[in-house]
């Protein structure tokens, strides 16, 4: 329920999406794409854990940390893409204030988990490029899964504070969110209290955290490019450029889209509303989507993998009962 005016204090029951505004009449039509991605998403990260989990020959670190990848895009697209269509198509925007926070903790948690594991695959192609001797010997399946364990127990340590600030926010506005997902500064800004320190904690995480993941992923692509451009033979480097090749490429989808998204809300007053919240729910949608593309296309073995899942399914349906 909306309060009755600016000045009355009430606690949210519950919040209602409005979804992208400026576009209610087309929001019908702007869902059969956003749909088609999260199919897409959905299908090809399953399959792609699906076949690193079951081929023995792909429990290496490289494609662990793949798993991973794709395990943090599922939790993404599928905590934010089911209600965003629902909105979209059946005006079903209401959403319980616990559900809310517990959406904005799940978006914010495989957000920075995901930059943790982009550093951690940083870190496995600066040891596999400049010492490849002790790869295996660094690299084992028990630094892994410390490693793994390192991603969450960091994610949830620096999210549970915007749950708990969120909660102990009072609101004195309107209980509908100009937007399809739950996001902690959407959140905020909807409170009769002075957020100053959801904004500087905010601040402080983007970089002091995703900031300095990018420092070192930027740091270790210059000691791998070092390492590359001293080989001998041109062959060798073209080899060890294209094993990061396609690292490189998630890297740019998953940081340009943030930075666009970001710049686009600090710059809201210039930009037209439902440009910033359309790139918000592309920032959600395409990386998801092309991560699982992108290793499956450019890594051979993947690949390989792949289309020996579907000839073994088309196999056993053309043999006849």
């Amino acid at each position: 329920m909306m309060p009755a005016d600016n000045h009355t204090v009430f606690d949210p029951v519950n919040y209602i999406f409005t979804g992208i505004p400026g576009t209610e009449e087309s929001q019908f039509w702007i869902a059969i794409p956003f749909c088609l991605i999260y199919v897409v998403s959905l299908f090809g990260n399953s399959l792609l854990l699906f076949v690193i989990l079951t081929e023995r020959s792909l429990h290496e670190p490289m494609y662990l940390f793949v798993s991973m990848l794709a395990t943090a895009d599922l939790v993404l697209s599928t905590t934010t893409v089911p209600k965003m269509l629902a909105v979209f198509w059946f005006r079903a925007g209401e959403i319980s204030f616990a559900a809310c926070l517990t959406q904005m903790f799940f978006i914010h948690v495989s957000f920075m988990a995901e930059s943790a594991i982009l550093l951690a695959m940083a870190f496995d192609r600066y040891v596999a490029i400049c010492d490849p001797l002790r790869y295996t010997i660094i690299l084992t399946k028990s630094a892994i899964g410390k490693m793994g364990l390192a991603v969450v127990t960091r994610s949830f340590c620096f999210i549970f504070p915007f749950v708990f600030l969120v909660k102990q926010l009072k609101f004195c506005r309107t209980n509908r969110l100009p937007h399809t997902y739950c996001e902690h500064m959407i959140i905020a800004r909807l409170a009769c209290n002075d957020i100053t320190v959801h904004v500087w904690y905010g601040v402080a995480v983007a970089i002091l955290v995703i900031g300095l993941d990018v420092v070192l992923i930027a740091v270790s692509y210059g000691l791998i490019l070092r390492a590359v451009f001293r080989l001998p033979s041109k062959d060798a480097r073209l080899k060890a450029l294209r094993t990061c090749g396609s690292h490189v490429c998630i890297i740019l989808m998953f940081y340009v889209p943030s930075v666009f998204s970001s710049l686009a809300h600090q710059f809201g007053h210039i930009i037209p509303g439902y440009i910033v919240n359309l790139l918000a729910n592309l920032y959600v949608l395409i990386p998801p989507m092309l991560n699982p593309i992108v290793y499956g296309v450019r890594t051979k073995e993947i690949l390989k993998r792949v289309i020996n899942v579907f000839y073994r399914c088309w196999s056993r349906s053309s043999v006849p009962s």
